[in-house]
């Protein structure tokens, strides 16, 4: 893409009048005469020195150096448009808008007020006209093209509700000049206030309100205070001002206590004259009744007694619609209700560039405030990380971000995300012009607190001990509920309707309930206000230590992919319950935490986190008072160090387990930690293996499994057997007890060895060039692991399936699946790779630099690991799939 102009630069907006009816109209024929006409714009824009920012269906939006070029494109494309051959009831005419402004650039797009208010000119015209804000008429009134003047039309206020605009258009000799009025706010009667910020993106919830309220005359906006329900709804109503010719009035709400007022409020605000002792009520039905109008109610919930009135309202007057704002629900027969989400946000921990990040809402939102107070701002390298976290930590809530990005001026990104942890204290400081509550973040939670009942606040204060939500089980279990006067069930929905809880189906279809993080935040507090904080917690980490019980035993069957994503879905509670065990010094419950979650970890790829985890709880004072639960979490330990390819770590932590286990007289326990040391001492881990000893050490457990007839556990030690064969090149070995645990492993169900025994034979086929065989193993392991999305399982797995493409001769395939293993092996922290690659015989490293496999390898660093598996099951090569694109 070409360099955008900077400085002052001059933004042009177009697009087709009527293009969906016409696109309905020609079917078929329709795409070719939008190509056409995108031909004639774009050879407009190249001729006025124009640089295309962005086109999407029918529209373009393009900036300029400078305010002459703009004009002269806009004339030549009307022109040449006008002048074309389009089939009869077929032509296509465009409208234009133009404005100078400063350029504020966000990666590869612009930002800032100037580039919406082009936005908002352009979308006032109609087809065959161009329009321009009076600062471009300024630039180019003596330097325009010959044949073309300016007609002033007026002061108007445009949709972006900002402060109102002089219009003028461009009089085209030859061209049609007289169009209908300018679709503006001028147009309709309406109150709607001036906002001196602009409004960013939303455009999905917008397109969905408008069409809720084409079937609906009563719409309520819900949600927390601070997710932009009052500034939706007044974008709403400036988008609906033609479909409501008789008025738009913003009926503000939040001032007002008493039910009984809202009658005369919404009189007042429509200019509705005293009218000799007829009540507010019997005046405002008169006035309705024949006119069509949209009445948008902020802040409802102040006045929810009020609802009967309003449902008198629309009874009475069939024109009538109303567009409420409000924490809950009116409740009102036909009502119907729109819960507004918080802004899009990045997931910190995929590392996107600048470019991407800003594309995302809440991102955007964030430059934008903080341009505000500081000009020169921008996302960079060094700053993204933060500004995405940031995003992230605040929820996508409008209110939170804005508060965050006034801040901008004394504290960086990095600085600001540091004091995150107090967001409540950080977010403060807002818009003196704006209510006391919306001036902080706590003040606008506060709000809808206040307006609970006693029994709605205990439950939504001991909420706040569950991170990240719970299912409706775990709830009952932790809050005691018979304190309470009504159902817990019955408080979580009523808490729900007010939009202090949030409520979303598990994978089963169990409801599980969740607070955004800043609201949790407040909770906390309040939980410590009421002196609970250490009970609850207490109870908290007890019931999902039980619930690991539960899950630990499933995750090497079938079954292990539900009870892996039922963690994944309480990870957060997982980790409350450990950082407060430790903090507790409850040594026991932090050192069975770590042996139950270890293999969660490892399969979904925390490797790194499990085991600073781990650390932690052996590290407590006390950890050695409790020997068998010490036992395990060593035993865990060694298995993170294990998949990290620390040999050594796991070594050290495995052997303290195996004394810890000699004398407890327990031949399944002593087996397992035979069992696990024999791994780092096999062929593997070069300089510190020890192949006697490892050998010895299997034959041992071995010996004690078949003394207490555990087939799976002899089983298991088949298969070491086989893979430390092999690691040592002992392949007649390798094969033949790879080939009696296999079998049992598919008998007993246990998926998870039955995956690591067919990617074994995978690799063994791999490197004695039996490359049909290699695959039928490998694939059937790829689809194991990633059946139950174990991420550690079908990494290793995919690096097999790039080191059978570099042996069929594949080098693209290889270096494309080895850039999505190198990317797959920094995020989960696996780490088992590079010591099978050495016994094979593969070293991607080279594919990474050559000039033939760079980009393929590029390319891979940027697949997900759902899209790497799919590329890998498929048999086409980078070659054949791009042959295959060009031939579609």
């Amino acid at each position: 893409m070409p360099a955008l102009p900077s400085g002052t630069v001059t933004f042009l907006f177009s697009d087709i009048e009527g293009s969906t009816h016409l696109a309905e109209r020609l079917g078929d024929r329709w795409p070719v005469l939008l190509a056409e006409h995108r031909e004639i714009v774009r050879e407009a824009v190249a001729s006025g020195g124009g640089t295309e920012v962005g086109t999407e269906g029918d529209s373009f939006f393009v900036a300029f150096p400078t305010a002459g070029g703009a004009v002269s494109t806009a004339v030549n494309a009307q022109r040449q448009l006008a002048a074309h051959a389009w089939p009869e009831a077929a032509a296509i005419r465009i409208r234009i808008g133009l404005h100078t402004g400063e350029a504020s650039l966000a990666g590869s797009d612009y930002v800032g007020i100037d580039v919406h208010r082009a936005a908002r000119i352009a979308s006032a015209g109609h087809g065959g006209q161009v329009l321009l804000s009076d600062t471009t008429r300024a630039l180019v009134e003596s330097s325009l093209p010959e044949g073309v003047t300016t007609r002033d039309l007026g002061q108007r206020r445009l949709k972006d509700l900002s402060r109102p605009e002089r219009i003028h258009q461009l009089v085209i000799e030859g061209l049609p000049s007289d169009f209908p009025p300018l679709k503006t706010l001028d147009a309709t009667p309406n109150n709607l206030p001036i906002q001196l910020s602009s409004f960013l993106g939303r455009e999905r919830e917008l397109d969905e309100v408008e069409a809720l309220l084409e079937r609906s005359r009563l719409l309520t906006l819900t949600g927390p205070g601070g997710t932009g329900k009052t500034r939706l709804s007044l974008q709403v109503g400036a988008r609906e001002a033609d479909r409501f010719p008789d008025g738009i009035f913003f009926i503000p709400l939040s001032l007002l206590r008493d039910a009984e007022l809202v009658p005369g409020t919404i009189a007042q605000e429509l200019g509705l004259p005293d009218r000799g002792g007829l009540s507010p009520m019997t005046a405002l039905t008169d006035h309705l009744r024949e006119r069509r109008t949209l009445l948008i109610l902020d802040n409802f919930e102040q006045v929810a007694d009020a609802a009967p009135r309003i449902a008198e309202l629309l009874a009475a007057a069939q024109g009538l619609v109303i567009l409420a704002t409000s924490r809950s629900a009116l409740r009102i027969y036909g009502e119907r209700e729109y819960p507004v989400p918080p802004l899009a946000t990045p997931d910190p921990r995929l590392h996107e560039s600048p470019e991407r990040l800003s594309q995302y809402e809440s991102v955007a939102l964030f430059i934008e405030r903080a341009m505000g107070v500081k000009p020169d701002f921008q996302v960079t390298n060094e700053n993204a990380p933060a500004v995405a976290e940031i995003s992230a930590r605040l929820d996508g809530l409008p209110l939170a971000i804005e508060l965050a990005a006034a801040r901008i001026n004394v504290l960086p990104p990095q600085a600001m995300l540091a004091r995150l942890g107090d967001r409540l204290g950080l977010l403060s400081g807002g818009a003196r012009d704006r209510p006391e509550r919306q001036q902080t973040l706590r003040g606008a939670i506060d709000w809808s607190y206040e307006l609970l009942t006693e029994d709605e606040r205990a439950l939504f204060r001991r909420l706040a001990v569950f991170a990240g939500g719970a299912r409706l089980d775990a709830i009952e279990a932790v809050c005691p509920g018979d304190e309470l006067n009504e159902p817990i069930l019955d408080g979580l929905g009523s808490l729900v309707e007010k939009s202090l809880l949030r409520q979303a189906a598990a994978g089963d279809g169990e409801p599980r309930f969740f607070m955004l993080g800043t609201i949790r935040e407040y909770a906390l507090e309040r939980l410590a206000e009421s002196g609970r904080t250490e009970e609850l917690s207490r109870g908290h980490a007890r019931h999902f230590a039980a619930f690991l019980d539960q899950a630990a035993p499933q995750l090497m069957g079938s079954e292990k992919r539900r009870w892996l994503d039922l963690l994944e879905a309480d990870h957060d509670n997982l980790r409350a319950a450990f950082d407060w065990s430790v903090e507790s010094g409850e040594a026991s419950l932090a050192l069975k935490l770590v042996s139950r979650l270890w293999r969660f970890w490892q399969m979904r790829g925390y490797l790194l986190e499990g085991t600073d985890r781990a650390r932690r709880a052996l590290g407590l004072p006390n950890a050695p008072e409790f020997p068998v639960e010490r036992a395990d979490a060593l035993e865990a330990a060694g298995g993170l160090a294990w998949w990290r390819g620390d040999f050594q770590d796991a070594i050290d932590n495995y052997e303290a387990c195996l004394t810890i286990r000699r004398p407890q007289a327990d031949p399944s326990a002593t087996a397992e930690a035979a069992y696990n040391l024999a791994f780092p001492l096999g062929g593997f881990a070069g300089p510190v293996a020890d192949l006697p000893r490892s050998k010895a050490l299997i034959e041992e457990a071995m010996s004690l499994w078949q003394s207490i007839g555990d087939e799976l556990g002899v089983a298991k030690a088949k298969w070491l057997k086989g893979t430390i064969a092999w690691s040592a090149h002992d392949f007649s070995e390798a094969r033949l007890v790879l080939a009696e645990a296999l079998p049992v492993f598919r008998r007993l169900d246990q998926t998870f060895m039955l995956g690591w025994s067919l990617y074994d034979l995978g690799l063994l086929a791999v490197y004695e060039h039996q490359q049909e065989v290699a695959t039928t193993h490998l694939s059937e392991a790829l689809r194991i692991f990633s059946a139950s999305a174990d991420v550690s399982g079908f990494t290793l797995v995919l690096d097999a399936f790039a080191a059978l493409a570099a042996d069929l001769g594949d080098l693209r395939r290889a270096a494309l699946l080895s850039g999505a293993v190198a990317t797959l092996e920094r995020q989960s922290g696996t780490g088992l790779n590079p010591s099978n690659r050495i016994i094979v015989g593969f070293d991607p490293a080279p594919l990474r630099t050559n000039p033939e496999t760079a980009a393929a390898w590029a390319a891979g660093e940027r697949m997900s690991g759902e899209e790497a598996v799919a590329y890998a099951m498929s048999q086409a090569s980078p070659v054949e799939a791009a042959v295959g694109r060009e031939l579609s």
